[in-house]
């Protein structure tokens, strides 16, 4: 079973290191069930993408937005949000950690 908090403390440090400011691992994939820790550096943002068929973001450390045509939903850690169903971005204000979890069909 997948410890979180590890994994958050790992991918933050690799996140920190990497040029591009993340980082991310599939903690989770049974069918159509995805689960991901993605760690972003402050600054750092995932850029639009299409949505999942359904999901939901929770925040394990930091404070990141969901933005979606120019608007942001603010989650701090121990937060957890609907991914959006249109086209969203996420921001990290500060160095986060999130768990994205998705239906992919």
């Amino acid at each position: 079973m997948p410890d979180l908090e590890q994994l958050a403390v790992e991918h933050a440090a690799k996140a920190a290191e990497s040029p591009h400011g993340r980082s991310a691992h599939l903690v989770l994939h049974d069918g159509v069930l995805r689960q991901t820790v993605i760690a972003l550096t402050g600054g750092t943002s995932l850029d639009e993408h299409t949505p999942p068929t359904a999901g939901s973001v929770q925040v394990l450390r930091g404070r990141v937005a969901l933005t979606v045509a120019g608007r942001h939903q603010e989650l701090s850690a121990g937060q957890l949000a609907p991914v959006p169903q249109e086209r969203h971005g996420l921001l990290a204000h500060v160095d986060s950690v999130v768990l994205l979890t998705v239906v992919t069909a």
